[in-house]
């Protein structure tokens, strides 16, 4: 009777820890999700500050002899 009762608990303490683990998994994932929108973001406003000094160049290139 005390195996089946050791056995029992075992997998009650595994279901535990793999419970732990998918919360602490989830926290990681959303804080990266995070970090990926603030990049994306970051990217953007990169690309449009790179598209208005590039059109800012193309016209000063235009006047050019």
């Amino acid at each position: 009777m005390l195996w089946p009762m050791l056995a029992i608990a075992l997998g009650f303490l595994g279901l535990a820890v793999l419970g732990v683990l998918a919360v602490k998994v989830f926290l990681e994932v959303r804080r990266l999700a995070r970090q990926v929108a603030v990049t994306t973001q970051r990217i953007q406003r990169a690309a449009e500050d790179l598209e208005t000094a590039a059109t800012g160049l193309a016209r000063t290139s235009r006047s050019l002899p």
